[in-house]
């Protein structure tokens, strides 16, 4: 799946995962292929990716939003 966090900024990734586990409002929860569409908030924590062969990434959060659908993910931060 195809992956994009943006900060108001910058953009922090833009690429392909296999995983990515996120800090939801309500705890923390994974994302993975052909997942059904979603929309949830974020809280601050850290966002976790992993793609095929490539060693794991992640990055600190403040606050945010996530839209996923299709395969792809849009992760909006601060």
């Amino acid at each position: 799946m195809n992956v994009k966090i943006i900060k108001p900024d910058s953009t922090l990734y833009d690429g392909p995962a296999t995983l990515v586990q996120l800090p939801g409002t309500g705890g923390l929860f994974e994302l993975l292929e052909n997942h059904a569409p979603i929309i949830s908030s974020l809280a601050a924590g850290k966002i976790r990716l992993q793609a095929d062969g490539q060693e794991e990434k992640s990055f600190e959060i403040k606050a945010g939003v996530v839209k996923g659908q299709q395969n792809d993910i849009l992760i909006l931060v601060q």
